[in-house]
């Protein structure tokens, strides 16, 4: 430890260790989409790709598995979180209802801070567009959180938080789905009008936009890609599709 020439201490930061690089890669490659829910994470190959030894590597996976990130399932091993049907339509709908809220309550916003965090927010998301698709995913969640935000709803503030994970898996999901159609930019810029409508009040038309907010590509991949349906999530992937069957009858018309 040295000393600054006020006398105040100044600690050196410990380098990181393999395992806390291992997990940031592992956490990384999750949150990109480039590992999928439902994927194995073989220690053989995972040590070549990552050039680490087992030991740091089964402490990098304990760590996320400790964050949800992984779990363990019989005769498979580590795998990526996976996530059914029904787990997607209960994180969508409970996503959706929390958004609606935070917006009835938060807008017209009344504290001009709250505005401020969500400018931040969108900054940050904009300032990253050509980094990895891992800090992306984060900053659209910490964009969205501070969406929430508007409300000054503290519960209702943790309680969206506490959906993290489960939601930026979903994220990187429709991250890879719209990879074809929506660059990383394209995806940024998708945010904007969100941001415009909190400042300019409209409630109404922001909970228009946030309802069409680009999430139906992945939502109409994954109800064909997983397994995992009950009764409650094909009808609300069918009102889903019925939805888009009426917009584009309605965009012909015009």
């Amino acid at each position: 430890m040295s000393r600054t020439s006020d006398g105040t201490s100044r600690r050196i930061a410990a380098p990181p260790t393999m395992s806390a690089l291992a997990a940031e890669a592992l956490r990384s490659m999750i949150l990109s989409g480039e590992l999928m829910p439902g994927d194995r994470l073989p220690e053989n190959g995972l040590t070549a790709q990552l050039g680490v030894s087992r030991s740091p590597l089964r402490e990098a996976m304990s760590v996320l598995e400790q964050e949800g990130l992984i779990v363990q399932e019989p005769r498979r091993g580590a795998v990526v979180t996976p996530l059914t049907a029904h787990d997607i339509y209960e994180i969508y709908t409970l996503r959706e209802k929390l958004e609606e809220l935070s917006v009835r309550l938060g807008v017209p916003v009344t504290e001009e801070s709250r505005l401020d965090r969500l400018r931040t927010a969108y900054a940050d998301l904009e300032a990253a567009a050509g980094a990895d698709q891992s800090e992306n995913t984060r900053l659209s969640f910490e964009f969205h959180l501070a969406l929430v935000g508007l409300a000054g709803h503290r519960r209702l503030e943790e309680t969206y938080r506490g959906l993290s994970l489960q939601m930026q898996l979903c994220m990187a999901m429709n991250r890879r789905a719209r990879a074809g159609i929506e660059s990383v930019r394209e995806d940024v810029i998708r945010h904007r009008p969100l941001l415009d409508l909190a400042v300019a009040g409209d409630a109404d038309r922001l909970l228009a936009a946030l309802r069409d907010h680009g999430q139906r590509t992945f939502l109409l991949d994954a109800e064909e890609r997983v397994g995992g349906h009950s009764p409650q999530s094909r009808a609300w992937f069918a009102g889903i599709r019925a939805d888009l069957e009426r917009a584009a009858l309605v965009g012909e018309e015009g």
